[in-house]
């Protein structure tokens, strides 16, 4: 290789952490004379991949940079006022270097170690916070994926509150509004049609409902526009005892009537008005706020209040008996990654403006908004409604070409003309739009002089974001700080390795993420007409085609945003699929006992039956159980869910055997792409024998996980369902199409992050991806297995990319349990593995290829020190209740309090190996309770009186 091709292929050497003095050591250790022979006795010969991969070649960063710049230009950035959920917004500069742009934000993990989390868990619980209040409902989650899937789990909350036997469904039917957004619709009858839920659309002014409906949903202000008082109708849905769900606008709600104090039972919609990046569709926070009779069945995730082992306050996700890892079929929603980064992006718009500057820029907004409409009456014009926030509709007029020609969409429908104004807009944007109806033009006095066109029964009159927090950061230095002291609070990936199994925490490149920012990719509006996203085109075409080459299959579909959505829909299209062949019976889904709780969860959603599959001793799936079991379902067998290399980290031999089984008795095979980092390159699900799978680009393909999300799960099919992949209303003449994400590429912006991955690292670079991900696992795992038990290995004793350590042993040894491991990793400047997952007890360890020999050493210094400690308590060195495990993490309060009367000594709780003194992570919180924190659920920010009980304790 020449100087040119090497700096070509510099990027694969700084994606992999070890170089390869530390490979060739490691080599030795495990006991393997190369590479290739590790990855022969790991990876099946009967699945390997023979061909390289049919993907371009690495491309540098800096040429990979200048390329995607000349793509970006094919996108034209007008200005937009289509509206329909998403506007153009004003992302304060602070918080986009600070959180969007700050890997200290970007790169952290789902906050399940609360200990290590308190920054990012703070800010969710300001989000909750700001929505509860400008919603009126007491209870809110920490985020959804967009307002049409928030909408779907609504329908899906209140069919299962009213019919709880779904196979004697006695409430079947579901009230639709005529003005709700048209792909808020589409997803609302994908989601609806495998549950036999019967979508009802009419106007809301005529509509009777009865006993045989269980929900209906509104859109406040509407599609049109209007806000309506809808206070008649949710009494007359109420009078049925059926529920009432409002999708609605953060914004208007600052001016607006809440819809709590209208009655609703649940709002929902769209945080992304609140400083968050068009993105082309996304990533963007759904908010989801309920009444506190569905506290224990609202989706997603919830923050709550509890204490920690000092009597301090803390902070930790709530009601975790809810989701879907633990309650798996019987869950309240297979929702897993939701869209944290942006929540925390939105919360902190709030908590920069405050809740006066929320209500300026609202009123700015409507009250262009009424001056626009003034102009176009008096020109002669006709509006559709009388009362607005921030959009109107001009009837029988259309002047697509002049405003195009003049840098600036419209959304059209019906001959009429719909304009939505936004934070961004400005008096002279709002003459520009006038002088192309030649309706005048206008100044600043005459704005001003206004009135808000919001009638008196609609007028918010009630307070809102009284709290502190949301009244204190409004100076940049301010805010600068409180990001900061947030951030200082969480461990991320800026600080270690965090080995989560299964959740593949692998480097998020500066040159993937730096594009994000980039106007031409950051303010391209969803629905924005199709000769002005050329460059979105090309780069959703490209990807589609590349992640189809790596699948081994032929088709893709982008729109899935999580992980658990690809899911949804890869067995929405088996589902299709049978029903086309006149097998629509064909309802009987296996999955084995070992898999993530999203596929039973998800199985359910799509409208299956869950029939489990038992697994061996050695972790594979038992195939004489499996024979029997399709067998015996053979004429319902609709397919089996499974995940490859299995979730416990081998490589089954008997994978292709199960494909068969499947095939022979009519089913179709979906495979679970969690563990596709271990695949790439080396062999494939279409190979294998798959015919869906989806992708955790969160994953495998280096976008970030953000604190919880966002994530994206594109689907790629086998020929013979590439028909039945999801569309979208946009892209098909306003006819629904199977929708599953509220924008046609779903999160469209963070494409380009594993766009970027894939070209970088180039054909050759994502298979030595697979390779080094694979040696790094079985380093670590040889270095381990003596001193712990390791649970499954393959036929030839590797593991694939991941590994299972038992730690129950421990239990009965020593009193120590793998809660009590995981709080003291903190100490040693560690996040846990993944915790009792997939085997209660245990936790599962996955390095990924990006961390070099030294951060895995010191990972395993840390366990091995760790069991000594253990061994201490064995042998009646410690004792087993108050030993350093059990009191783990130490906080740097306790570690300087001026009493210590703890048997061992400080240096060994804070200080516990060497390197951690040049690099120590000081955990905020002592053990959190969680049990004190669900018996006394507290959702929002508590008053300034709280935390001063909790200092005095």
């Amino acid at each position: 290789m020449n100087l040119f091709d090497i700096q070509q292929n510099e990027f694969v050497h700084r994606h992999i952490g070890p170089n390869e003095a530390e490979k060739n050591q490691m080599l030795e250790t495990i006991g393997v004379s190369d590479l290739d022979e590790l990855i022969n006795k790991t990876v099946p010969g009967t699945i390997r991949m023979q061909q390289p991969l049919a993907i371009p070649a690495a491309i540098s960063e800096s040429d990979y940079l200048r390329q995607l710049k000349d793509v970006s230009l094919k996108n034209k950035v007008f200005r937009n006022y289509i509206g329909q959920g998403y506007f153009d917004t004003i992302t304060p500069s602070v918080i986009l270097r600070n959180v969007f742009e700050n890997p200290g934000w970007y790169t952290q993990y789902t906050p399940y170690q609360a200990e290590i989390s308190q920054g990012r868990l703070e800010s969710l619980l300001n989000y909750q916070t700001m929505v509860a209040d400008l919603t009126g409902l007491p209870i809110a989650n920490a985020s959804l994926l967009d307002e049409a899937t928030a909408a779907a789990e609504a329908m899906t909350m209140f069919f299962n509150a009213l019919n709880k036997d779904h196979d004697h469904v006695t409430r079947p039917k579901f009230f639709v509004d005529i003005n709700v957004y048209p792909q808020t619709l589409d997803v609302i009858y994908t989601r609806a049609t495998p549950l036999q839920i019967e979508v009802v659309v009419g106007d809301y002014k005529t509509a009777q409902l009865d006993e045989l409906y269980f929900g209906a949903l509104i859109q406040y202000p509407d599609n049109l526009g209007a806000a309506a008082d809808y206070r008649a109708f949710i009494d007359s849905v109420h009078a049925v005892n059926a529920y009432v769900g409002v999708a609605t606008d953060l914004l208007a709600l600052t001016l607006l009537t809440t819809p709590g104090e209208l009655g609703a039972d649940a709002a929902f919609g769209s945080a992304q008005r609140f400083g968050v990046p068009l993105g082309f569709g996304g990533p963007h926070a759904a908010f989801f706020a309920v009444k506190d009779d569905f506290k224990r069945s609202i989706p997603g995730r919830i923050i709550g209040v509890s204490i920690d082992a000092q009597g301090q306050r803390a902070l930790r996700m709530a009601l975790q008996t809810r989701e879907q890892h633990i309650k798996r079929e019987k869950a309240t929603s297979n929702i897993c990654t939701a869209q944290a980064l942006l929540a925390n992006m939105a919360a902190m718009y709030a908590v920069y403006h405050g809740p006066k500057g929320l209500q300026e820029i609202a009123t700015r907004v409507t009250l262009l908004t009424h001056t626009l409409a003034k102009q176009l009456q008096a020109k002669g014009l006709t509006l559709v409604n009388d009362h607005f926030f921030d959009t109107i509709v001009v009837t029988g007029t259309t002047i697509k070409d002049a405003a195009e020609a003049a840098g600036i969409n419209f959304r059209y429908f019906n001959g009429n003309t719909s304009i939505s104004l936004d934070e961004t807009t400005t008096i002279a944007d709002l003459n520009d739009i006038l002088q192309l109806f030649g309706a005048g033009q206008v100044d600043a006095a005459a704005v001003s002089n206004t009135a808000i066109n919001i009638p008196a029964s609609l007028q918010r009159t009630s307070a809102y974001l009284t709290h502190p927090v949301f009244n204190s950061y409004h100076s940049e230095s301010l805010m600068m700080r409180y990001l900061k002291r947030l951030e200082n609070k969480d461990l991320s990936l800026n600080t270690s390795m965090i080995s989560l199994g299964s959740c593949t925490m692998k480097l998020n490149a500066a040159t993937e993420m730096i594009p994000l920012s980039w106007a031409h990719w950051s303010k391209m509006h969803p629905f924005a007409p199709k000769d002005q996203v050329g460059g979105y085109l090309q780069i959703a075409d490209e990807l589609g085609e590349y992640l189809s080459k790596i699948t081994g299959f032929d088709a893709c579909s982008l729109q899935p945003n999580s992980g658990a959505q690809g899911e949804y829909a890869g067995l929405l299209v088996i589902r299709k699929f049978h029903e086309s062949r006149g097998e629509g019976h064909r309802n009987v889904m296996l999955i084995p006992i070992s898999a993530h709780g999203t596929n039973p969860a998800s199985a359910v959603m799509a409208g299956f039956k869950v029939v489990v599959v038992k697994a061996l001793e050695n972790g594979y799936i038992d195939v004489t159980d499996l024979k029997a079991k399709a067998a015996a379902h053979a004429k319902d067998l609709a397919g089996i869910m499974i995940t490859y290399p299995s979730t416990y980290g081998v490589y089954e031999e008997s994978v292709k055997e199960i494909c068969a089984i499947i095939h022979e008795n009519g089913g179709q095979v979906y495979m679970d792409g969690a563990n596709m980092n271990a695949q790439v390159g080396l062999t494939a699900p279409g190979l294998i024998g798959a015919d869906v799978c989806h992708l955790n680009l969160h994953k495998t393909f280096a976008i970030p996980h953000g604190g919880g999300g966002p994530g994206m799960g594109p689907i790629c099919v086998a020929k013979h369902l590439a028909p039945f992949l999801p569309g979208h209303v946009f892209l098909n003449n306003g006819e629904l199409s199977s929708a599953v994400s509220a924008a046609p590429f779903g999160s469209a912006s963070i494409l380009l992050i594993s766009y970027a991955y894939i070209r970088m690292l180039g054909a050759d670079g994502v298979k030595q991806a697979s390779r080094y991900a694979i040696l790094n696992a079985n380093y670590m795992k040889t270095r381990l297995e003596k001193a712990y038990d390791i649970l499954y290995n393959g036929v030839n004793g590797t593991c694939a990319h991941e590994f299972i350590v038992d730690l129950r042993p421990f239990k009965s040894t020593a009193g120590i349990e793998a809660e009590d491991v995981a709080k003291r990793l903190m100490d040693y400047g560690f996040h846990a593995p993944t915790l009792s997952f997939p085997v209660p007890g245990t936790i599962m360890i996955e390095p990924t290829e990006s961390e070099d020999k030294g951060e895995l050493d010191r990972f395993c210094d840390a366990l091995l020190s760790i069991r000594e400690e253990i061994r201490a308590v064995e042998e009646g060195r410690a004792d087993k209740q108050n030993n350093v495990l059990k009191h783990a993490p130490h906080t740097q309060a306790v570690i300087t309090a001026d009493e210590w009367n703890r048997p061992y000594g400080r240096q060994q709780a804070a200080f516990p190996l060497e390197y951690v003194k040049a690099n120590k992570f000081w955990p905020s919180i002592s053990r959190v309770n969680n049990t004190h924190g669900d018996r006394n659920l507290i959702c929002t920010c508590e008053p300034v009186s709280a935390y001063e009980e909790a200092v005095e304790a």
